[in-house]
């Protein structure tokens, strides 16, 4: 069946208003949830293929999230979905007001490589709890989950309801021809640009999960063991390629040695080795060729060597770096963690304010005063004080980005309200209206009208 089929159909079904009825989610829910729990080892085969991630990483990163997000909604979704009443305003009684909450329609989500399970299937999870048609076009780039992905969806659901296209650059061009009630998409600024665009034509709404480079601060006042233990695993899990982990280190110059240390001291202690199973490869050669151009041998504190065969980079650590230093230009997006020394605690917030908006941000100290300046003063999605990433893990916190690093926000009731429309209702009664409203007009009216508003 030809794409422009599968959207054809979708609008038609879904103005059949099945989508609409609880029962029905939650039906389809329950059978994704059933099938990613029975085919979890073809779906850790895949993803290793792809580059190497080990079962555990898989399911505590990927599998699990999934899950926890359909167990969200399985359990929420009357609530969510329930009408909502709100206070009637005086110049409207007698009458009650209340929001709906409705499906969009027919929906695009375009999930990104890194994490191909949790970031193409939560989104569209999220779209199907919502009461909407989905389309889903995962990234090419990891392969194997792709076919994965669109062999246990396609052989398992009505394609007019939900659909896995499979593709790469040119399917999804030809898919963003298309008119959809949202587009979903997660990946590099460059193509969310692109995305954007082609939504524009058509005055589709967007959520564009992005990125950028989100700092780390680490404070004289910090916990130094406990940052150095989380900022390693944060941001060397994944070999680097999670949108959210620290991308550089900002380090008080008077603890800056020592913690060199102890981050040393924990890649160690972690065994990010070639062969470990905690330590994932570089997806391709394209990207594996664009980091090392970003390590300067000559400002290597840890690491630096690589394998071009096996896409395989050592945990790197660069010190001595600054802002003019091409990792620093980027967005690394792997296991290369520059660190850069500063004075005063102040002045490095008012450099970060001057830079783009970023998906995450850390703060790792002990002194409130620096947590609060760090809370109020600066602008990014969402962040961690002394700890990296863990921010994402709960439901009640919408995850999205600000400014250059995203439009719009998901997970739990996020993820349902950035699919669905909230539909105003007045209900007014037939008796009881004043004639204020009405023709003819008189000062008196209006004297009244000024003294209810």
């Amino acid at each position: 069946m030809k794409i422009q089929e599968i959207v054809s159909h979708q609008k038609t079904f879904f103005k059949t208003q099945q989508t609409k009825n609880i029962k029905f989610r939650k039906m389809y829910l329950e059978k994704l949830r059933d099938i990613i729990i029975k085919n979890e080892n073809l779906l850790c085969e895949a993803i290793y293929r792809d580059f190497g991630k080990s079962k555990f990483d898989t399911f505590t990163t990927e599998i699990s999230f999934v899950l926890n997000d359909i167990n969200y909604y399985l359990k929420n979704l009357n609530t969510l979905s329930k009408p909502k009443k709100v206070t009637t305003n005086l110049a409207n009684q007698i009458g009650s007001s209340s929001i709906h909450p409705e499906p969009l329609g027919c929906v695009l989500v375009i999930g990104a490589w890194n994490y191909p399970y949790q970031l193409s299937l939560s989104p569209m999870i999220a779209a199907l709890a919502a009461g909407n048609c989905c389309i889903l076009k995962p990234s090419e780039i990891a392969e194997n989950t792709m076919k994965v992905m669109a062999k246990l969806i396609n052989e398992n659901f009505p394609p007019e309801y939900l659909y896995v296209y499979e593709g790469g650059i040119d399917e999804t061009t030809d898919l963003l021809r298309f008119k959809f009630d949202k587009i979903f998409f997660t990946g590099s600024t460059k193509v969310g640009k692109i995305v954007y665009r082609a939504a524009a034509e058509n005055l589709t709404p967007v959520v564009l999960e992005l990125g950028g480079k989100s700092p780390a601060i680490v404070s004289k006042d910090a916990d130094l063991e406990t940052a150095a233990k989380r900022i390693v695993w944060g941001k060397f899990l994944n070999a680097g390629q999670t949108c959210v982990a620290p991308d550089y280190l900002l380090v008080d110059e008077s603890v800056h040695e020592q913690f060199l240390e102890m981050l040393r001291k924990y890649i160690n202690e972690f065994k990010y080795t070639p062969d470990s199973e905690q330590y994932t490869k570089i997806i391709n050669r394209k990207n594996f060729n664009r980091l090392v151009k970003l390590i300067n041998r000559e400002k290597i504190y840890f690491g630096g060597n690589s394998d071009e065969e096996n896409l395989y980079i050592e945990p790197t650590l660069l010190s001595n770096v600054n802002w003019e230093d091409d990792v620093m230009q980027e967005e690394i997006f792997g296991p290369i963690l520059p660190v850069i020394s500063f004075s005063h605690f102040n002045l490095v917030l008012n450099t970060l304010l001057e830079l783009e908006k970023p998906l995450a941000a850390y703060l790792f100290t002990r002194n409130s005063e620096e947590k609060q300046a760090f809370t109020a003063k600066l602008s990014f999605g969402g962040g961690c004080i002394n700890d990296v990433i863990m921010h994402l893990g709960n439901e009640r916190m919408p995850f999205g980005g600000v400014g250059a690093s995203g439009i719009g926000n998901y997970h739990g009731k996020f993820g349902f309200d950035a699919f669905s429309h909230e539909k105003s209702i007045l209900e007014k009664a037939n008796w009881g209206e004043p004639s204020i409203k009405y023709p003819p007009y008189s000062e008196k009216k209006l004297s009244w009208i000024r003294k209810l508003l």
